[in-house]
């Protein structure tokens, strides 16, 4: 009788700690400053939903840097790979530098740092 009493104690443990030993982390959708698309756009009734837009001019993000002294320097800007002379909204590439992109546009020059990843 007491093997009985110990495999219906190891059920409920298991039972109970289920939730915990297969929980699943929640995700959360990063959106990236651009529309959810996850959010629709017509209402139950059929109604279009108009959406907020923050700015006209979206940031410039820059996700990554291959620095060259050779002046062969690439960055990766708002998703694409750009390198000097090149265009990202209406702004120019300057220069790229080792942790930094120097942007110009109407002769007002922009910089922006690259941030490093977050630990988690």
């Amino acid at each position: 009788m007491s093997n009985c009493k110990i495999v219906i104690s190891i059920l409920i443990l298991v039972i109970f700690f289920e939730g915990l030993i297969f929980a699943e982390e929640e995700f959360i959708y990063d959106p990236k400053g651009k529309r959810d698309p996850f959010i629709p756009l017509v209402t139950e009734d059929g109604r279009i939903l108009k959406l907020e837009t923050e700015d006209k001019e979206e940031k410039l993000l820059v996700e990554g840097i291959v620095y060259s002294k050779a002046g062969l320097s690439y960055a990766i800007v708002n998703g694409e790979v750009v390198r000097v002379g090149d265009k990202v909204q209406d702004y120019n590439v300057l220069k790229i530098e080792e942790n930094r992109i120097i942007f110009i546009k109407e002769g007002q020059p922009l910089v922006i740092e690259l941030k490093e990843e977050e630990e988690e």
